[in-house]
Order: C-alpha cells, then structure tokens, then sequence
C-alpha cells in the first residue's frame, strides 16, 4: 500500500513532524511504500533524521537562492486556504499549484494530511478514488470558530477525522457533524529510546518544550524554588528556546535560583536528557497530546503534570505511573515534586510502570491501528457515500425551504405595505 503524508515543513522541529516521521518509519518497516510531502522547505537537510525507506517530496523552496524564489506565483498568496488558517500567510499560489499538481497524478492509496491547511488541500484536490484522512494534532477548541465553520465542508468531503485524544475527538463529535466520516482517536507514536532507560539516581528535575507562556515554566521555576529550599542537591532542568527565555532567566535570577534552575537550550533527541533525569515535570495550561510526557515515559521517568486539556489524563495513571495536578496551581506542583523526590521507592515503583505502560506507544503498534483503519475505511466506502448522499440531500432541503420561507415572508411583507392605509393614493395639492 502507498501512503502519503502531508506536512507543513518536513525541515522544521515541532511534535507533529516527529510523530509523523515515527508513524512513517513504522508503516515502511512494515513493508508500506511511504511518502512525506513537504509543502515548503527552507534549509538544506531536515533537523530530525528521516528513515531511508521514506521518501522525503519538498514541493516549494523557500531559500532566498533557490529558483522558486522568482516565480511570479511565489509572490502571490494562497486562493486555497481558509481565511482563519494561521499560517496562511506562508502559503502561496506557487504552493497551492505545486500541491494540486502532486495530489492529481499521485498513484497513493491513502493520503493523510496533518494539519488544517492541508487537509483542505485533500478535500479540493485529493484523488476520489484514494482514502483521503485528515489529522488534527491541535484541538477542536484552539481553532476558532471562524476557521472551524470553514473547515467543516472539507472535512465532510473526507474519509476519516483523526485526533490525538479521544476526549478531543468526542468534541468533535459533538459540535462538528460529519455525516459519514469517522472521528476517532489514534494517539501519537513514540519509539522506544536507543539508550538505556533512566536508573534513577540522577538528582535532577527536567522540563521539555517551547519557552513560550502556555508552558508556564515560570510556575515551574516559582514551586521550584520550595523544593530547591529543602534539597539544594538537586537541580532543575529546562530543555528548550523560545519568546520566554529572557523573562524566565530574569525570574530565575530574582528568586536566586541561578545555582539550581538551568535553561539547557534545545537538545535533539530529548530522550538521551530524559534518561539523565529521575523526574519529569509539565506545566503547561493546555496539551492537544503531551508528547515530552510520552518520550519521559518510554525512558523510564515517571512525570508530574497538571491535568490540562486535553492528553496528559489519557497518558498518566494518576498515582500509579506518575501523578496530576490542577492546572496554575504553584502549591500543588511543589508538594507532587517534594513527593517523588522524598519518597524514593514510590519514584522507583512509577518509574517502573511508566516505562511499561508507555509501550501502548510504540510506533508499530500504532501503526497495527492505523492500517486496520484503513482496511475499515476501504470496507464501508460505499455505506459511508450513501451517508453522505442523505445529508447531503437532506441540508440541500432544508437550504430550499429555507429559502422558500424566507421569500414568503418577504412577499407577505410587501404585500401587507401595498394594502396599508394611505398606499396608492395621490394626494391633492391646494394653490
């Protein structure tokens, strides 16, 4: 079977191009022929490694050198996109033809898109013949309303709706009516680590992401600085870049916490810095997933998160591979880290459960449920078309009757101001 993703940027770093890059790895070791259309590039070789038996497309270059640069269409915005997307921006026209041009003459069976953006470019150019699925790696409720009303007509065009959780995906099912197109939850992929897992006698506390505000690593550094209170011998660590990094070193230095709170930078794999860790801590405002949760896991770390919407609840098992805690809450993070650090055989006993209960995560086993959905999609083609027809038909009806009230009530109105006292007659003029 071929299969083709598509993908903003293939060259970038983020959790969606490392989860695709794991689920393509797996389904070509499987024996799929796999592809990973990039719809833009803008250096030389991608950060993260790609497998080499998936085929990496870049369609458009964005390098200033590059003859794509010049193209007349390159300078023009996208006619394709919803209006909402908030990276619509970073589309063109060049992009929009390179994508109809590719999805055309594409002999894939399967086509999943992983993002909103491309997902439209499915439902307007993907080949009817070919499973057609749409990804969402963000949640229902990040997207705003605007770009949800445009995204729906696509997605109803499509086979299948995929979210990371299944608390996202009853959203879905609940405020976006997709008649005949399945939503469902099919959790994100991560590989067992190359190294050793964690032996847990590291005194060290690591955090993992973009320094950005919705992280709320400034929560974390403040319940830090109670811990670092009580056991200076352990240090914090926060692996990561972002708008943030200034204000949150600044933070660190006020609560004089130079000593014990280390802003690391990026480290690609994370997995290698997560084994040197006893304890992992998000601290986010919100999760569509929780990928750093997952990598900890797989390296035997047990992690503290706040129980933020939407993943972290579907991946911890509070109290037995790591613990909860209320979203913005500085006394709750402080007292779940005193825990584990003071409570060794409890750090031990959840370690030892995240470590087991993250291989539900495996790549192959997620891509096992990735080709049964495909095998299910194939099998209730038609049932589903004939799905779609009714609705199809039914909200046509509705659209006609709809109108025919509407223009009733307007020649009613009409009607009702020609027969009013004083209409039709002339009134005389007195000189």
């Amino acid at each position: 079977m071929k299969i083709v993703f598509l993908l903003h940027n293939a060259y970038g770093i983020g959790g969606t191009i490392r989860t695709t890059l794991n689920l393509s790895t797996a389904l070509a070791a499987r024996h799929h022929d796999v592809e990973i259309v990039s719809m833009m590039r803008h250096r030389e070789k991608p950060r993260f490694a790609v497998d080499p038996r998936v085929r990496l497309i870049p369609l458009v270059d964005n390098r200033p050198d590059s003859p794509d640069a010049s193209d007349p269409l390159h300078a023009e915005p996208t006619r394709c996109l919803p209006s909402a997307e908030k990276r619509r921006h970073q589309y063109t026209r060049l992009i929009d033809a390179r994508v109809e041009d590719y999805l055309r003459y594409s002999d894939a069976d399967v086509f999943i898109g992983t993002r909103p953006g491309a997902n439209v470019y499915l439902a307007l150019f993907g080949p009817r013949g070919a499973l057609r699925i749409a990804q969402e790696h963000l949640s229902h409720d990040v997207h705003t309303k605007r770009l949800r009303a445009e995204l729906a007509p696509h997605y109803r065009r499509l086979d299948a709706l995929v979210t990371v959780t299944e608390a996202d995906a009853a959203v879905y099912r609940r405020r976006m009516p997709l008649p005949g197109v399945p939503v469902l939850a099919l959790p994100n992929s991560v590989p067992e680590p190359p190294g050793p897992p964690s032996d847990g006698t590291a005194k060290v506390v690591a955090a993992a992401g973009r320094l950005a505000k919705g992280k709320r690593y400034d929560l974390l550094i403040e319940a830090y600085a109670a811990v670092a209170a009580k056991h200076p011998d352990w240090r914090l660590r926060i692996y990561g870049d972002g708008t943030e990094r200034e204000r949150l070193a600044g933070l660190i230095a006020e609560l004089g916490l130079r000593d014990t709170v280390q802003l690391m930078g990026v480290r690609s794999p994370i997995e290698s810095e997560f084994a040197q860790s006893s304890l992992v801590v998000v601290s986010s405002d919100a999760e569509s997933f929780g990928m750093t949760i997952v990598e900890a896991m797989r390296c035997g770390v047990p992690v503290i998160s706040t129980e933020c919407p939407l993943g972290p609840a579907e991946i911890i098992h509070d109290g037995v591979d790591g613990l909860l805690v209320p979203v913005r809450n500085v006394p709750a993070l402080t007292e779940a880290m005193l825990r584990l650090i003071e409570d060794e055989p409890a750090r031990r006993g959840m370690a030892a459960a995240a470590l087991s209960n993250a291989a539900r995560f495996d790549p192959d086993h997620v891509a096992r449920r990735y080709e049964l959905l495909f095998a299910e999609l194939g099998e209730t083609r038609g049932e589903r078309a004939r799905i779609r027809l009714r609705a199809s038909t039914r909200h046509r009806l509705r659209d006609s009757l709809h109108r025919a009230r509407l223009l009733n009530t307007a020649r009613r109105a009409a009607v009702r101001k020609l027969r009013s006292p004083g209409r039709g007659r002339v009134e005389g003029r007195v000189t």
